[in-house]
């Protein structure tokens, strides 16, 4: 049976050299070595040998593990890939994981619930970026559902209400249509579903008032004019209509443009 010849420390603080019948073995922590009396005349089973190993593996992983949680939450699938990247075993990361799991240290489903309240407190992310984002970190699409499931539509508010805030300074530039258009397309790119996006733009109500529409048909309408100026009149103003339909200005109001209501047409060569 191998006895414990010499033990000596490392250059590296807290490691240790561990010889059996008078050649090195294995190195071990400070803590494997009090865990396991390791001391200069002890003898070993290889069964023992193994044992010890292992338990200075797990206890490797689970210190690495619990630095990469000590700056900021993680997921058991970022853990498990931060222990990798540092060539732990499989069974090692997965005891520390274990063990992390059991003291509360690491829960995906207490990741989620942050994540989500964080960002309806100062985020910008609807719901289905929300489970993209927490997919990408490994966890279970099934457990993001059942914490998104009891959220209430209206808790996205404000999420979305932060999402336009760079819009508001769009009315009396665009049409009350496109800019209904944009918002709504700006928050679906951000995650939210039909349903809340149609409850976050009826409550933020950034519709323009009858002044600024005619500011916006005639900000829109210049830019047209400028584009098609080189076409003849007939041709130019189907091409302005064009523009300003797509633009989400209604046929009453091109009309009244193309009229010279909004801007007489001699003067518009003037912008």
């Amino acid at each position: 049976m191998p006895i414990i010849t010499k033990v000596s420390s490392q250059k590296r603080p807290g490691r240790y050299n561990i010889f059996l019948d008078g050649q090195y073995a294995f190195a071990a922590s400070e803590q494997t070595v009090a865990t396991f009396v390791l001391l200069k005349g002890q003898e070993l089973t290889p069964k023992k040998i193994a044992e010890v190993k292992q338990f200075d593996a797990d206890s490797k992983a689970t210190s690495l593990a619990s630095n990469y949680l000590s700056y900021q939450a993680r997921t058991v699938y970022e853990v498990l890939q931060y222990l990798k990247k540092h060539d732990i075993a499989d069974d090692s990361a997965q005891n520390a994981v274990a063990q992390l799991s059991a003291m509360g240290f690491l829960d995906d489903q207490k990741y989620v619930a942050l994540a989500i309240k964080q960002n309806l407190r100062s985020g910008t992310d609807g719901p289905l970026t929300l489970t993209r984002k927490l997919t990408q970190k490994g966890i279970d699409p099934a457990l993001i559902q059942t914490e998104l499931d009891g959220i209430a539509d209206e808790d996205w508010l404000g999420a979305g209400q932060r999402v336009l805030k760079s819009m508001k300074n769009k009315v009396g530039k665009l049409s009350e249509r496109e800019l209904t258009r944009k918002m709504r397309a700006k928050l679906m790119s951000h995650g939210f579903n039909s349903a809340i996006v149609g409850s976050i733009i009826a409550e933020i109500d950034l519709q323009p008032d009858e002044a600024a529409q005619v500011e916006a048909l005639k900000k829109q309408g210049v830019k047209a004019y400028k584009r098609f100026r080189r076409f003849n009149e007939g041709e130019r103003k189907t091409k302005i209509r064009n523009y300003l339909f797509t633009h989400g200005f209604s046929s009453s109001e091109i009309d009244a443009f193309l009229a010279g209501e909004i801007i007489p047409l001699d003067e518009l060569a003037e912008y």
